[in-house]
């Protein structure tokens, strides 16, 4: 079993910014592509970043300006740093992982990632 538990999650305002982690145990979290999704209110989870085992990223294309995916294998832990944050950052973030797949191309798409953290609230507001 993979067991993915997201921290970092809060309450900040417009402009700061936010580090969100994500801890694997289970598995071969090395091999696996990892990614973060969002759930704005209202609106359906969306794609932000997919990293590979070599630390290769692939941003959806409104995600790459303010926010970095990476990863540290030794800490079997994935970030996600968020900056100058927006009103329109406040949702649920995920983390996500597909152990089916250990190649290079880890596009942020929902349907190919079988394991997911319970998701992390996060909230900007002024």
């Amino acid at each position: 079993k993979v067991e993915l538990v997201e921290n970092g999650g809060g309450s900040v305002q417009p402009g700061e910014s936010l580090r969100l982690s994500c801890t694997v145990s289970g598995g071969t979290y090395s091999r696996y592509c990892m990614a973060w999704f969002r759930e704005a209110p209202g609106k359906e989870r969306e794609g932000i970043a997919g990293i590979d085992r070599d630390g290769y990223t692939n941003y959806a294309e409104s995600m790459r300006d303010r926010f970095a995916i990476s990863r540290d294998d030794a800490k079997e832990t994935l970030y996600l740093q968020i900056n100058n944050m927006t009103p329109e950052d406040s949702g649920v973030y995920y983390c996500a992982a597909d152990t089916h797949w250990t190649g290079t191309f880890c596009q942020p798409m929902i349907n190919r990632y079988d394991y997911w953290g319970q998701g992390i609230q996060v909230t900007v507001s002024s």
